[in-house]
């Protein structure tokens, strides 16, 4: 998974701001199609990559314009392993929600849920910290084999 050029840190922002709604619904409504889209939505980021992104291109298209030009850019390589983490949870949630196994749908939900609200709410990336532990401790555990 290449990781792609630098990316305006708002964007990322701006998704989990939508995520965190969308989740959100299907929480409370139990509709899982709508999480079988948020997980599609999820892949694409994961495993194509931002920039094509649902939520990226609304970002680009309708917020960005709008906003003052920045120079910060963020590596995009932790922000992917975040969509690719996000894929998972939605994932195992919209097979638990369609094979009836509704508790596993919503566990699942709620933790992507939680996710995604750290990083609306306080512009903490849970995935992306993952992504940083992992990158810290690969090393580590190359060198003790």
């Amino acid at each position: 998974m290449s990781a792609g050029p630098a990316v305006d840190p708002r964007g990322p922002r701006f998704a989990a701001i939508v995520t965190t709604i969308v989740l959100a619904v299907v929480l409370l409504t139990g509709w899982w199609p709508l999480l079988a889209t948020q997980t599609v939505v999820f892949a694409i980021g994961a495993f194509i990559g931002l920039r094509p992104a649902p939520y990226s291109v609304l970002f680009r298209l309708l917020v960005a314009p709008r906003l003052k030009p920045t120079s910060e850019r963020e590596d995009a390589a932790p922000l992917r392993f975040a969509q690719a983490v996000g894929f998972g949870f939605a994932l195992i949630g919209t097979i638990g929600y369609a094979a009836g196994a509704t508790a596993i749908g919503v566990v699942a939900t709620a933790f992507a849920l939680f996710a995604a609200f750290l990083n609306a709410a306080f512009n903490f990336c849970l995935g992306c910290e993952m992504y940083l532990l992992i990158k810290r401790l690969r090393p580590q555990a190359e060198q003790a084999s």
